[in-house]
């Protein structure tokens, strides 16, 4: 559950900004609108991504990853299908937004999420 709270809020800051990026990517000054496509882009991320990344996976590797670009754009366009007053704008904007977002994740998961803890030494292993 805690996943969905940070990835919630994680994406509604990502969102938000890639809304004063581009004119295109708009919420209509809305914030249950903003609220509610970050957290049904939370949703399709984390069930229709994985099967797409899946089935696109020969462009990933031939792409060396950017396809995987698309792929976030592809999310985005979807949430816009789904949360009607959402708009994510036209192709290029997409994919410019997702990139935002993608940045904007990145910073925040790296900012929250400490690094793995270090394995404990046993007694033995000295």
């Amino acid at each position: 559950m805690a996943w969905l709270i940070t990835g919630w809020a994680s994406n509604l800051l990502a969102i938000l900004l890639a809304s004063e990026v581009f004119d295109d990517v708009t919420y209509h000054g809305k914030l249950w609108v903003l609220a509610l496509a970050a957290l049904v882009f939370v949703l399709v991320n984390a069930l229709v991504r994985p099967v797409l990344i899946l089935l696109a996976l020969p462009a990933i590797i031939l792409s060396l990853g950017i396809a995987l670009l698309l792929v976030n754009a592809l999310m985005l366009y979807l949430t816009d299908w789904i949360v009607g007053p959402f708009d994510g704008g036209r192709l290029w904007t997409t994919v410019g937004a997702a990139l935002i977002i993608w940045l904007v994740n990145l910073a925040v998961h790296r900012l929250f999420k400490p690094e793995a803890a270090p394995a404990r030494q046993t007694a033995g292993a000295r």
